[in-house]
């Protein structure tokens, strides 16, 4: 939308534009092709992107781009940088190193309209081909937002509710998908909200915890916390717990909004969905610790590190499950671990070289299995029961390489798993077969959250909401 607003609105349209961003513009973006198609109204001549930490020539669409080198030293004594010189109708790369006089011209790249408005050439772009291969997956309704939604959606009487980076909180009509009202906060939205009753709890990035009445979005009660709140609401017995960034993990009151207890011990910062299970609050953060705290009093339980001094590690993204007294987590360090619900003891922790588990999971209906989703996009079922990491479930799905650590659902007998392509799959529980495949969009996806009566509602981080209602082939 900003890219879109500028090059619209320049004041003299034929003006040469050089577009700049971290991404390679190609399918490791999944919006290349929105951003090429907006620079191809225009006169763009190049593109300057970086991420490799290489100096490289590339060409994205017909367009001329250089990838530039890092300015992280890797081997060398001294790091380096680029300076780009832009003249006489061309652009010059040179390399520089702190310390040194001399720059090593390794590029010249001439620069000149392409004239795209009379290109012809036909480009790679998303396939929704895969819609077509299920017939029996219908849309009944979808919704374009005009943010971002970064976040799962939640449904109670008659409604779907949905957050976005615009800080707005808004029911949709279950059935038709119209906006019912809007609740706006002060910051983004990146938690999944929670509903019980007539109650639609939510956090933003303002810093604060919010209440609204399911009926109207009136608001009935918020709560400050010292920074933003990323992390999604529990309901459970009218109580509401939550992570925020300010090291303080919360639990309180439904009704009213009073603050029941406030555990303030937390490393880093939490975004996960917390587990609730046998008297203790569990969940991750990102200082690759994960707690479990009396559901009661808030008391520290115990608390369990990975040991990693990258936090980039953390069991934070994933939403742990627990059966049989034990508390399952992944992590992006490829590690599966079980836990000893109780103790905090590591009842098994393995890394898989071929089954490369992320942060994607859930529990079956049945508890008897973990679901796993691989980052070579394959989905697994682990035993719950086993002293070690035993796959004991398979499915035909094969997805190509996945990044969603949005959780996995289990619904009636069918399995629905996200992807980071703006695509659903629905597998059956028994035979691990694929049941349909139906592609929204090709951003990430959200949590799935199925409907009943064989719909689902999906939603992408484009700002994409849709339901779907399927029947048997």
């Amino acid at each position: 939308m900003w890219l879109d607003s500028v090059l619209t609105n320049m004041q003299d349209p034929t003006m040469p534009v050089i577009y700049i961003n971290h991404y390679p513009q190609d399918s490791s973006l999944n919006n290349w092709y929105d951003a090429i198609d907006l620079l191809k109204k225009q006169n763009v001549q190049l593109i300057l992107h970086g991420h490799g930490h290489n100096n490289r020539r590339f060409t994205y669409d017909g367009i001329p781009s250089v990838m530039g080198r890092s300015n992280l030293r890797a081997k060398d004594p001294a790091g380096g940088y680029n300076i780009v010189t832009i003249e006489g109708g061309v652009a010059r790369f040179e390399e520089r190193k702190p310390m040194e006089q001399t720059q090593q011209q390794w590029l010249e790249v001439p620069l000149q309209n392409h004239h795209f408005d009379k290109e012809t050439i036909q480009y790679h772009r998303p396939s929704y081909a895969v819609n077509k291969v299920y017939p029996n997956v219908k849309v009944v309704w979808e919704y374009q937002d005009d943010s971002d939604i970064g976040a799962g959606t939640a449904t109670g009487k008659n409604v779907v509710v949905v957050t976005n980076t615009s800080g707005e909180v808004y029911a949709l009509d279950k059935k038709s998908g119209k906006r019912k009202w809007t609740y706006k906060t002060n910051g983004k939205i990146y938690a999944t909200p929670a509903i019980q009753g007539k109650y639609v709890v939510v956090a933003s990035s303002d810093n604060n915890i919010y209440c609204l009445a399911i009926s109207s979005g009136k608001l009935l009660w918020k709560v400050a916390a010292e920074r933003p709140v990323l992390g999604s609401p529990l309901i459970q017995d009218n109580k509401v717990y939550i992570g925020a960034s300010d090291g303080h993990f919360r639990a309180i009151s439904l009704k009213d909004g009073k603050l029941l207890w406030d555990f303030d011990q937390v490393n880093n910062f939490v975004v996960t969905k917390p587990l609730l299970y046998k008297g203790k609050v569990y969940f991750g953060s990102w200082g690759n610790e994960f707690y479990a705290l009396d559901a009661n009093t808030g008391e520290l339980s115990w608390k369990w590190s990975n040991g990693s001094a990258n936090r980039m590690f953390s069991p934070a993204a994933c939403y742990p499950v627990a059966t049989d007294g034990k508390v399952f987590i992944v992590a992006p360090d490829r590690y599966m671990t079980s836990l000893d619900a109780a103790t905090g003891n590591v009842v098994w922790r393995k890394q898989m070289k071929d089954i490369r588990v992320r942060e994607s999971m859930g529990l079956s209906a049945d508890s008897a299995l973990v679901y796993v989703k691989t980052m070579d996009g394959e989905v697994y079922g682990v035993s719950t029961a086993a002293d070690s990491m035993q796959l004991a479930w398979e499915s035909d799905l094969k997805l190509p390489y996945e990044l969603a650590p949005s959780a996995i659902v289990e619904h009636k007998g069918i399995v629905y798993v996200p992807s980071n392509s703006g695509m659903a799959s629905a597998i059956d529980r028994q035979s691990g077969k694929v049941l349909w495949k139906h592609k929204i969009s090709n951003g990430l996806m959200n949590p799935i959250m199925p409907l009943g009566k064989k719909r689902v509602v999906l939603s992408t981080m484009d700002g994409k909401v849709t339901c779907l209602e399927y029947s048997p082939e």
